[in-house]
């Protein structure tokens, strides 16, 4: 029986065990330029078999929230160097959660002030988070976006293509993962609720799915499939997503990047951070993993969602290759060791998530 502490490998990339720290925006990088706290912060937690950083801005139009990081500038990809060099002095593996917010933003984060984007221009009923010229962070409703012009779409590719060879050419991860989920921009073209396009990238499931396997091809092509992931989340409310069909959606999806030879799958399994059964919005995740096998798909196959030990072992037991922990990461960087001794685990201060200094970020208390 496989065991939540042996090795493994996700494409390309051997783990130490099967423990992964899921992606935790944390709002410490002003001017989008990761800080030293943050390869302080990453290093701590080394011992995961793999680290997944927050999520990153591919483009100034992709951001969201403030002082979240990007990979777009120079000064940016400098400060990345400092977090990777850093974990992988301490033997770690890290890749980048490559993000485009989509509609999920607001003007005063957008360049010019404009509107965000999206695949039509239906706000989202949900709220970012801003800070102010004193520095004081506080949540806002998002802004209505505009529906992207489908001339523009071609250039969303290849700014994610531009930022993954960044990310491992210039800035030294093991590899990206792309971020389709959680109602960001490319949940929002999956799902029917915020996609009512009628052009080649709307309509039926191939056309909702185009822009993310457009991506999903062209990151492999260029990187190797073997060290990039993909996070997709088939029934999380979050961000104000729903799709009428998520099963045939998402079953769909994943043969077509079976054949991509990817580093592994990332699935939230319901809302994220919430209930794992979603009222009225069943999904039968054995079935989907099915269906990735049976087109050939040999990624790893990673879960995530309010997992304990427990849980973990559980789900390994069953045939998850990876599972993901994300806020007990918070307050634990030592979560691999205390969850093979059975120790007690730090609780998170909830008040120091989003926004500040190492208090709350680096200053955790470890069993040593």
């Amino acid at each position: 029986m496989s065991s939540l502490f042996e090795s493994t490998k996700a494409g390309r990339l051997d783990l130490a065990n099967r423990i992964v720290m899921a992606p935790l925006t944390r709002n410490r990088s002003p001017n989008a330029i990761p800080r030293d706290i943050t390869a302080t912060y990453y290093a701590q937690r080394a011992t995961a078999g793999l680290l997944i950083t927050e999520a990153t801005a591919i483009s100034h139009q992709a951001q969201g929230y403030a002082d979240v990081p990007g990979l777009y500038g120079t000064e940016q990809l400098d400060g990345w160097k400092k977090v990777t060099q850093a974990v992988h002095d301490k033997g770690g593996k890290i890749v980048v959660q490559l993000w485009h917010v989509g509609r999920v933003s607001h003007v005063d984060l957008q360049p010019d002030h404009q509107a965000p984007v999206a695949p039509s221009a239906i706000a989202a009923k949900t709220k970012t988070y801003l800070v102010d010229k004193d520095g004081k962070g506080s949540f806002a409703e998002t802004s209505t976006p505009r529906a992207l012009d489908a001339g523009e779409i071609p250039s969303i590719v290849k700014t994610f293509r531009a930022a993954a060879r960044n990310a491992v050419e210039t800035a030294g991860f093991d590899g990206v993962e792309i971020h389709g989920a959680n109602g960001y921009l490319l949940d929002q073209f999956l799902k029917t609720g915020s996609n009512k396009r009628t052009d080649d990238y709307g309509g039926s499931i191939e056309n909702r799915a185009r822009l993310l396997l457009e991506i999903a091809r062209g990151i492999a092509d260029d990187i190797g499939g073997d060290r990039v992931g993909i996070r997709l989340s088939p029934v999380t409310p979050a961000n104000d997503v729903t799709d009428d069909a998520p099963q045939p959606l998402f079953e769909y999806v994943l043969r077509e990047l079976a054949p991509l030879n990817l580093a592994y799958i990332h699935v939230i399994e319901g809302a994220t951070g919430g209930p794992r059964d979603v009222d009225g919005r069943p999904f039968d995740y054995a079935a989907a993993k099915a269906a990735y096998r049976d087109a050939g798909g040999k990624g790893a196959w990673m879960v995530n969602n309010g997992y304990d030990k427990a849980l973990a072992e559980k789900a390994v037991a069953g045939g998850a290759d990876l599972v993901a922990f994300g806020r007990p990461y918070i307050a634990n960087p030592d979560l691999v060791r205390r969850l093979k001794e059975d120790a007690p685990l730090n609780t998170p201060d909830k008040n120091t998530f989003y926004g500040g200094g190492e208090h709350g970020y680096t200053d955790y208390p470890t069993l040593d």
